[in-house]
Protein backbone atom coordinates (compact mmCIF):
# COMPACT_ATOMS: atom_id res chain seq x y z
CA UNK A 1 0.00 0.00 0.00
CA UNK A 2 1.47 3.35 -1.05
CA UNK A 3 1.28 6.59 0.89
CA UNK A 4 -1.78 7.88 -0.99
CA UNK A 5 -3.65 4.64 -0.35
CA UNK A 6 -2.73 4.79 3.32
CA UNK A 7 -3.94 8.40 3.49
CA UNK A 8 -7.27 7.43 1.93
CA UNK A 9 -7.73 4.52 4.33
CA UNK A 10 -6.95 6.88 7.21
CA UNK A 11 -9.63 9.30 5.95
CA UNK A 12 -12.20 6.48 5.76
CA UNK A 13 -11.34 5.34 9.28
CA UNK A 14 -11.49 8.92 10.60
CA UNK A 15 -14.89 9.50 9.01
CA UNK A 16 -16.28 6.27 10.45
CA UNK A 17 -14.79 7.00 13.87
CA UNK A 18 -16.32 10.48 13.90
CA UNK A 19 -19.73 9.12 12.91
CA UNK A 20 -19.55 6.51 15.66
CA UNK A 21 -18.35 9.02 18.26
CA UNK A 22 -21.13 11.49 17.46
CA UNK A 23 -23.72 8.72 17.52
CA UNK A 24 -22.45 7.53 20.90
CA UNK A 25 -22.64 11.09 22.25
CA UNK A 26 -26.20 11.40 20.97
CA UNK A 27 -27.26 8.14 22.63
CA UNK A 28 -25.63 9.21 25.88
CA UNK A 29 -27.24 12.67 25.92
CA UNK A 30 -30.71 11.41 25.04
CA UNK A 31 -30.53 8.56 27.57
CA UNK A 32 -29.32 10.88 30.33
CA UNK A 33 -32.41 13.08 29.91
CA UNK A 34 -34.85 10.24 29.27
CA UNK A 35 -36.61 10.44 32.64
CA UNK A 36 -37.13 14.19 32.86
CA UNK A 37 -39.14 16.50 30.62
CA UNK A 38 -37.25 19.79 29.98
CA UNK A 39 -38.88 22.67 31.93
CA UNK A 40 -40.17 24.59 28.87
CA UNK A 41 -42.16 21.49 27.85
CA UNK A 42 -43.26 20.40 31.33
CA UNK A 43 -47.02 19.99 31.36
CA UNK A 44 -47.23 19.94 27.56
CA UNK A 45 -45.32 16.72 26.95
CA UNK A 46 -45.85 13.79 29.30
CA UNK A 47 -42.97 11.85 30.79
CA UNK A 48 -44.06 8.74 28.88
CA UNK A 49 -43.87 10.72 25.64
CA UNK A 50 -40.41 12.02 26.56
CA UNK A 51 -39.26 8.46 27.22
CA UNK A 52 -40.77 7.22 23.94
CA UNK A 53 -38.94 9.97 22.03
CA UNK A 54 -35.67 9.06 23.74
CA UNK A 55 -36.07 5.36 22.95
CA UNK A 56 -37.00 6.14 19.33
CA UNK A 57 -33.98 8.41 18.88
CA UNK A 58 -31.66 5.82 20.40
CA UNK A 59 -33.02 3.10 18.13
CA UNK A 60 -32.54 5.21 15.00
CA UNK A 61 -29.07 6.29 16.10
CA UNK A 62 -28.01 2.69 16.65
CA UNK A 63 -28.93 1.94 13.05
CA UNK A 64 -26.76 4.89 12.12
CA UNK A 65 -23.79 3.32 13.90
CA UNK A 66 -24.18 0.09 11.94
CA UNK A 67 -24.57 2.11 8.75
CA UNK A 68 -21.32 3.98 9.49
CA UNK A 69 -19.41 0.74 9.89
CA UNK A 70 -20.96 -0.83 6.80
CA UNK A 71 -20.32 2.24 4.67
CA UNK A 72 -16.67 2.34 5.66
CA UNK A 73 -16.18 -1.36 4.97
CA UNK A 74 -17.93 -1.10 1.61
CA UNK A 75 -15.83 1.88 0.50
CA UNK A 76 -12.61 0.06 1.41
CA UNK A 77 -13.71 -3.14 -0.34
CA UNK A 78 -14.60 -1.26 -3.51
CA UNK A 79 -11.41 0.80 -3.64
CA UNK A 80 -8.21 -0.49 -2.03
CA UNK A 81 -9.85 -3.90 -1.72
CA UNK A 82 -10.05 -4.14 -5.49
CA UNK A 83 -13.82 -4.48 -5.86
CA UNK A 84 -14.23 -1.85 -8.57
CA UNK A 85 -11.10 -3.02 -10.35
CA UNK A 86 -12.48 -6.57 -10.63
CA UNK A 87 -15.92 -5.34 -11.68
CA UNK A 88 -14.32 -3.08 -14.29
CA UNK A 89 -12.35 -6.00 -15.72
CA UNK A 90 -15.56 -8.05 -15.96
CA UNK A 91 -17.37 -5.28 -17.85
CA UNK A 92 -14.45 -4.98 -20.24
CA UNK A 93 -15.52 -8.35 -21.64
CA UNK A 94 -18.74 -6.81 -22.97
CA UNK A 95 -18.50 -6.40 -26.73
CA UNK A 96 -20.01 -2.91 -26.59
CA UNK A 97 -18.43 0.30 -27.82
CA UNK A 98 -17.82 3.23 -25.52
CA UNK A 99 -19.50 5.07 -23.92
CA UNK A 100 -22.18 2.34 -23.70
CA UNK A 101 -19.96 -0.19 -21.96
CA UNK A 102 -18.79 2.40 -19.46
CA UNK A 103 -22.39 3.48 -18.87
CA UNK A 104 -23.38 -0.12 -18.11
CA UNK A 105 -20.48 -0.36 -15.66
CA UNK A 106 -21.39 2.85 -13.83
CA UNK A 107 -25.10 2.05 -13.65
CA UNK A 108 -24.42 -1.52 -12.52
CA UNK A 109 -22.14 -0.32 -9.74
CA UNK A 110 -24.66 2.30 -8.60
CA UNK A 111 -27.39 -0.33 -8.55
CA UNK A 112 -25.19 -2.55 -6.36
CA UNK A 113 -24.68 0.35 -3.94
CA UNK A 114 -28.44 0.88 -3.73
CA UNK A 115 -29.00 -2.78 -3.01
CA UNK A 116 -26.31 -2.69 -0.31
CA UNK A 117 -28.33 -0.08 1.57
CA UNK A 118 -31.64 -1.91 1.19
CA UNK A 119 -31.35 -4.06 4.37
CA UNK A 120 -30.98 -0.92 6.49
CA UNK A 121 -34.04 0.66 4.85
CA UNK A 122 -36.05 -2.48 5.59
CA UNK A 123 -34.78 -2.57 9.18
CA UNK A 124 -35.61 1.10 9.67
CA UNK A 125 -39.11 0.79 8.21
CA UNK A 126 -40.36 -2.55 9.45
CA UNK A 127 -38.49 -2.81 12.74
CA UNK A 128 -37.86 0.64 14.23
CA UNK A 129 -40.70 2.65 12.66
CA UNK A 130 -43.16 -0.20 13.23
CA UNK A 131 -42.03 -0.71 16.82
CA UNK A 132 -42.86 2.89 17.69
CA UNK A 133 -46.15 2.92 15.81
CA UNK A 134 -45.12 5.12 12.89
CA UNK A 135 -44.92 2.68 9.99
CA UNK A 136 -47.93 2.26 7.72
CA UNK A 137 -46.00 1.01 4.72
CA UNK A 138 -46.89 -2.49 3.61
CA UNK A 139 -44.23 -4.79 2.13
CA UNK A 140 -45.96 -4.44 -1.24
CA UNK A 141 -45.91 -0.65 -1.09
CA UNK A 142 -42.27 -0.69 0.05
CA UNK A 143 -41.32 -2.90 -2.90
CA UNK A 144 -43.31 -0.72 -5.31
CA UNK A 145 -41.63 2.44 -4.01
CA UNK A 146 -38.20 0.88 -4.34
CA UNK A 147 -38.95 -0.26 -7.88
CA UNK A 148 -40.20 3.21 -8.83
CA UNK A 149 -37.08 4.79 -7.35
CA UNK A 150 -34.84 2.49 -9.37
CA UNK A 151 -36.84 3.12 -12.55
CA UNK A 152 -36.71 6.87 -11.99
CA UNK A 153 -32.98 6.76 -11.21
CA UNK A 154 -32.31 4.81 -14.41
CA UNK A 155 -34.56 7.00 -16.57
CA UNK A 156 -32.95 10.19 -15.33
CA UNK A 157 -29.45 8.92 -14.55
CA UNK A 158 -28.65 6.91 -17.66
CA UNK A 159 -28.73 9.95 -20.02
CA UNK A 160 -26.55 11.92 -17.60
CA UNK A 161 -24.01 9.11 -17.31
CA UNK A 162 -23.78 8.40 -21.04
CA UNK A 163 -23.54 12.11 -21.90
CA UNK A 164 -20.81 12.65 -19.28
CA UNK A 165 -18.75 9.71 -20.52
CA UNK A 166 -19.22 10.79 -24.13
CA UNK A 167 -18.05 14.31 -23.27
CA UNK A 168 -14.99 12.94 -21.47
CA UNK A 169 -14.17 10.89 -24.55
CA UNK A 170 -14.86 13.44 -27.28
CA UNK A 171 -15.05 16.99 -25.88
CA UNK A 172 -11.38 17.44 -24.99
CA UNK A 173 -9.74 18.93 -21.92
CA UNK A 174 -12.67 21.22 -21.06
CA UNK A 175 -15.31 18.49 -21.15
CA UNK A 176 -16.28 19.25 -17.58
CA UNK A 177 -17.71 22.66 -18.49
CA UNK A 178 -20.05 21.04 -21.01
CA UNK A 179 -20.92 18.32 -18.51
CA UNK A 180 -21.71 20.95 -15.90
CA UNK A 181 -24.09 22.65 -18.33
CA UNK A 182 -25.93 19.36 -18.82
CA UNK A 183 -25.96 18.64 -15.07
CA UNK A 184 -27.11 22.14 -14.08
CA UNK A 185 -29.84 22.07 -16.71
CA UNK A 186 -31.05 18.70 -15.45
CA UNK A 187 -30.97 19.93 -11.85
CA UNK A 188 -33.10 22.99 -12.56
CA UNK A 189 -35.45 20.98 -14.79
CA UNK A 190 -36.00 18.39 -12.07
CA UNK A 191 -36.63 21.05 -9.44
CA UNK A 192 -39.23 22.59 -11.74
CA UNK A 193 -40.83 19.33 -12.87
CA UNK A 194 -40.54 17.30 -9.67
CA UNK A 195 -43.56 18.63 -7.75
CA UNK A 196 -45.95 18.32 -10.69
CA UNK A 197 -44.73 15.26 -12.60
CA UNK A 198 -42.54 13.11 -10.34
CA UNK A 199 -43.92 13.40 -6.80
CA UNK A 200 -47.38 12.13 -7.91
CA UNK A 201 -45.73 8.80 -8.80
CA UNK A 202 -45.37 8.19 -5.08
CA UNK A 203 -48.14 10.17 -3.37
CA UNK A 204 -51.56 11.64 -4.03
CA UNK A 205 -51.91 15.41 -3.80
CA UNK A 206 -55.21 17.21 -3.37
CA UNK A 207 -56.44 20.73 -2.72
CA UNK A 208 -57.56 21.78 0.74
CA UNK A 209 -61.21 20.76 1.21
CA UNK A 210 -61.71 22.69 4.46
CA UNK A 211 -63.43 25.90 3.28
CA UNK A 212 -62.71 28.10 6.36
CA UNK A 213 -59.08 26.94 6.35
CA UNK A 214 -58.78 27.47 2.59
CA UNK A 215 -59.98 31.07 2.97
CA UNK A 216 -57.50 31.62 5.78
CA UNK A 217 -54.69 30.12 3.71
CA UNK A 218 -55.64 32.21 0.67
CA UNK A 219 -55.56 35.40 2.72
CA UNK A 220 -52.15 34.46 4.16
CA UNK A 221 -50.75 33.69 0.71
CA UNK A 222 -51.97 37.06 -0.59
CA UNK A 223 -50.35 38.86 2.35
CA UNK A 224 -47.10 37.07 1.62
CA UNK A 225 -47.21 37.66 -2.13
CA UNK A 226 -47.49 33.97 -2.96
CA UNK A 227 -49.37 33.29 -6.17
CA UNK A 228 -48.46 30.36 -8.36
CA UNK A 229 -49.95 27.57 -10.36
CA UNK A 230 -48.63 25.16 -7.73
CA UNK A 231 -50.43 26.53 -4.67
CA UNK A 232 -51.03 24.62 -1.43
CA UNK A 233 -51.57 20.86 -1.52
CA UNK A 234 -52.38 18.11 0.94
CA UNK A 235 -50.32 14.92 0.58
CA UNK A 236 -51.41 11.46 1.72
CA UNK A 237 -48.44 11.02 4.04
CA UNK A 238 -50.56 8.74 6.25
CA UNK A 239 -50.32 6.08 3.54
CA UNK A 240 -46.74 5.37 4.60
CA UNK A 241 -46.14 6.91 8.01
CA UNK A 242 -47.82 8.48 11.02
CA UNK A 243 -45.26 11.30 11.04
CA UNK A 244 -46.57 14.79 10.29
CA UNK A 245 -44.67 17.36 8.26
CA UNK A 246 -44.84 20.19 5.73
CA UNK A 247 -42.42 21.45 3.08
CA UNK A 248 -41.92 23.97 0.30
CA UNK A 249 -40.63 22.80 -3.06
CA UNK A 250 -40.31 23.73 -6.72
CA UNK A 251 -39.60 26.83 -8.74
CA UNK A 252 -41.57 28.92 -11.23
CA UNK A 253 -45.22 28.03 -11.69
CA UNK A 254 -44.62 24.61 -10.14
CA UNK A 255 -43.64 25.90 -6.72
CA UNK A 256 -45.95 24.63 -4.05
CA UNK A 257 -46.42 24.15 -0.34
CA UNK A 258 -47.23 20.60 0.73
CA UNK A 259 -48.94 19.68 3.99
CA UNK A 260 -49.11 16.08 5.16
CA UNK A 261 -52.64 14.91 5.94
CA UNK A 262 -51.28 13.68 9.26
CA UNK A 263 -50.27 17.24 10.10
CA UNK A 264 -53.73 18.63 9.25
CA UNK A 265 -55.33 16.04 11.53
CA UNK A 266 -53.31 17.25 14.54
CA UNK A 267 -53.25 21.04 14.32
CA UNK A 268 -55.94 23.70 14.60
CA UNK A 269 -56.42 26.40 11.98
CA UNK A 270 -54.21 28.99 13.68
CA UNK A 271 -51.38 26.49 14.00
CA UNK A 272 -51.73 25.37 10.38
CA UNK A 273 -51.65 29.00 9.26
CA UNK A 274 -48.46 29.55 11.26
CA UNK A 275 -46.81 26.45 9.75
CA UNK A 276 -47.83 27.67 6.29
CA UNK A 277 -46.35 31.08 7.03
CA UNK A 278 -43.06 29.38 7.88
CA UNK A 279 -43.09 27.49 4.56
CA UNK A 280 -44.02 30.67 2.70
CA UNK A 281 -40.99 32.23 4.33
CA UNK A 282 -38.79 29.76 2.46
CA UNK A 283 -40.44 30.91 -0.78
CA UNK A 284 -40.33 34.62 -0.06
CA UNK A 285 -36.73 34.51 1.16
CA UNK A 286 -35.68 32.50 -1.94
CA UNK A 287 -34.17 29.64 0.03
CA UNK A 288 -34.86 27.01 -2.63
CA UNK A 289 -33.32 29.20 -5.33
CA UNK A 290 -30.24 29.88 -3.22
CA UNK A 291 -29.73 26.19 -2.55
CA UNK A 292 -30.03 25.43 -6.24
CA UNK A 293 -27.41 28.03 -7.09
CA UNK A 294 -25.03 26.73 -4.41
CA UNK A 295 -25.61 23.14 -5.55
CA UNK A 296 -24.82 24.15 -9.13
CA UNK A 297 -21.63 25.92 -8.02
CA UNK A 298 -20.54 22.91 -5.97
CA UNK A 299 -21.30 20.68 -8.95
CA UNK A 300 -19.03 22.82 -11.12
CA UNK A 301 -16.23 22.54 -8.59
CA UNK A 302 -16.71 18.78 -8.28
CA UNK A 303 -16.56 18.26 -12.05
CA UNK A 304 -13.44 20.43 -12.33
CA UNK A 305 -11.81 18.34 -9.59
CA UNK A 306 -12.89 15.11 -11.31
CA UNK A 307 -11.41 16.32 -14.61
CA UNK A 308 -8.07 16.98 -12.92
CA UNK A 309 -8.05 13.71 -10.95
CA UNK A 310 -8.95 11.68 -14.04
CA UNK A 311 -5.62 12.72 -15.60
CA UNK A 312 -3.58 11.71 -12.54
CA UNK A 313 -2.37 8.07 -12.52
CA UNK A 314 -1.89 8.12 -8.71
CA UNK A 315 -5.63 8.77 -8.34
CA UNK A 316 -6.35 5.33 -9.74
CA UNK A 317 -3.52 3.39 -8.14
CA UNK A 318 -4.20 4.88 -4.71
CA UNK A 319 -7.76 3.55 -4.95
CA UNK A 320 -6.85 0.07 -6.10
CA UNK A 321 -7.24 0.46 -9.87
CA UNK A 322 -4.52 -0.29 -12.39
CA UNK A 323 -6.44 0.37 -15.63
CA UNK A 324 -7.74 3.97 -15.89
CA UNK A 325 -10.88 4.75 -17.89
CA UNK A 326 -13.52 7.51 -17.92
CA UNK A 327 -16.11 5.23 -16.31
CA UNK A 328 -13.66 4.16 -13.62
CA UNK A 329 -12.75 7.78 -12.88
CA UNK A 330 -16.43 8.67 -12.45
CA UNK A 331 -17.11 5.70 -10.17
CA UNK A 332 -14.02 6.19 -8.03
CA UNK A 333 -15.01 9.82 -7.57
CA UNK A 334 -18.60 8.87 -6.62
CA UNK A 335 -17.35 6.35 -4.05
CA UNK A 336 -14.42 8.29 -2.62
CA UNK A 337 -15.63 11.91 -2.62
CA UNK A 338 -18.25 11.44 0.15
CA UNK A 339 -15.47 10.36 2.51
CA UNK A 340 -14.09 13.91 2.33
CA UNK A 341 -17.29 15.92 1.77
CA UNK A 342 -18.67 14.38 4.97
CA UNK A 343 -16.51 16.81 6.93
CA UNK A 344 -18.41 19.75 5.39
CA UNK A 345 -21.70 18.46 6.86
CA UNK A 346 -21.74 20.91 9.80
CA UNK A 347 -21.35 23.87 7.42
CA UNK A 348 -24.34 22.83 5.32
CA UNK A 349 -26.35 22.01 8.46
CA UNK A 350 -25.59 25.45 9.92
CA UNK A 351 -26.71 27.10 6.67
CA UNK A 352 -29.96 25.13 6.78
CA UNK A 353 -30.58 26.10 10.42
CA UNK A 354 -30.07 29.73 9.43
CA UNK A 355 -32.76 29.37 6.76
CA UNK A 356 -35.10 27.80 9.30
CA UNK A 357 -34.58 30.67 11.74
CA UNK A 358 -35.25 33.16 8.95
CA UNK A 359 -38.45 31.32 8.01
CA UNK A 360 -39.54 31.32 11.66
CA UNK A 361 -38.96 35.08 11.79
CA UNK A 362 -41.00 35.53 8.62
CA UNK A 363 -43.82 33.45 10.11
CA UNK A 364 -43.80 35.59 13.26
CA UNK A 365 -44.35 38.69 11.09
CA UNK A 366 -47.24 37.25 9.07
CA UNK A 367 -48.92 34.88 11.52
CA UNK A 368 -48.99 34.03 15.23
CA UNK A 369 -45.55 33.08 16.55
CA UNK A 370 -47.17 31.53 19.61
CA UNK A 371 -49.34 29.33 17.40
CA UNK A 372 -46.24 28.19 15.50
CA UNK A 373 -44.55 27.33 18.81
CA UNK A 374 -47.63 25.35 19.89
CA UNK A 375 -47.69 23.54 16.53
CA UNK A 376 -44.03 22.60 16.85
CA UNK A 377 -44.49 21.30 20.39
CA UNK A 378 -47.31 19.07 19.18
CA UNK A 379 -45.21 17.86 16.24
CA UNK A 380 -42.23 17.19 18.49
CA UNK A 381 -44.51 15.12 20.71
CA UNK A 382 -46.37 13.25 17.99
CA UNK A 383 -43.22 12.59 15.89
CA UNK A 384 -41.25 11.45 18.97
CA UNK A 385 -38.55 14.03 18.27
CA UNK A 386 -35.94 14.30 20.97
CA UNK A 387 -35.98 17.54 22.94
CA UNK A 388 -32.50 16.96 24.34
CA UNK A 389 -30.05 16.14 21.53
CA UNK A 390 -26.33 16.14 22.11
CA UNK A 391 -24.97 19.59 21.40
CA UNK A 392 -22.20 18.48 19.05
CA UNK A 393 -24.35 15.92 17.26
CA UNK A 394 -26.99 18.57 16.68
CA UNK A 395 -24.47 21.13 15.45
CA UNK A 396 -22.99 18.59 13.05
CA UNK A 397 -26.16 17.14 11.55
CA UNK A 398 -29.39 18.93 12.38
CA UNK A 399 -31.05 20.94 9.60
CA UNK A 400 -33.35 22.65 12.14
CA UNK A 401 -32.48 24.46 15.38
CA UNK A 402 -32.81 22.35 18.54
CA UNK A 403 -36.29 22.25 20.03
CA UNK A 404 -35.44 24.20 23.18
CA UNK A 405 -33.77 27.00 21.23
CA UNK A 406 -36.49 27.19 18.60
CA UNK A 407 -39.43 27.30 21.00
CA UNK A 408 -37.70 29.88 23.24
CA UNK A 409 -37.08 32.15 20.24
CA UNK A 410 -40.67 31.86 19.01
CA UNK A 411 -42.01 32.64 22.47
CA UNK A 412 -39.80 35.72 22.61
CA UNK A 413 -41.07 36.82 19.19
CA UNK A 414 -44.66 36.25 20.32
CA UNK A 415 -44.10 38.37 23.44
CA UNK A 416 -42.41 41.21 21.53
CA UNK A 417 -44.59 44.33 21.06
Amino acid sequence: MNALSAGFVAAVVLQAALRLWLATRQIGAVTAHRDRVPPPFDGRIALAEQQRAADYTVARTRIGRWTALTDALLVLLLTVGGGLARAGAAFQKLAWPEPWRGTAFVLGALLALQLAGLPFAIWRTFAVEARFGFNRTTPGLFAADFGKQLLLAFTLGAPLVVSTLALIQYAGRWWWLWAWGVLAGAMFALTWAGPRYIAPWFNRFSALDDEPLRKRVTALAQRCGFSAGGGVFVMDGSRRSAHGNAYFTGIGRNKRIVLFDTLLARLDHAQIEAVLAHELGHFKLRHVRRRLIVAAALGLGALALLAWLARQPPFYTALGVAAPSPAMAVLLFIVAAPVFTYFTTPLLAAWSRRHEREADGFAAEHADAGALADALVRLYRDNASTLTPDRLHSAFYDSHPPALERIARLKALAAAP
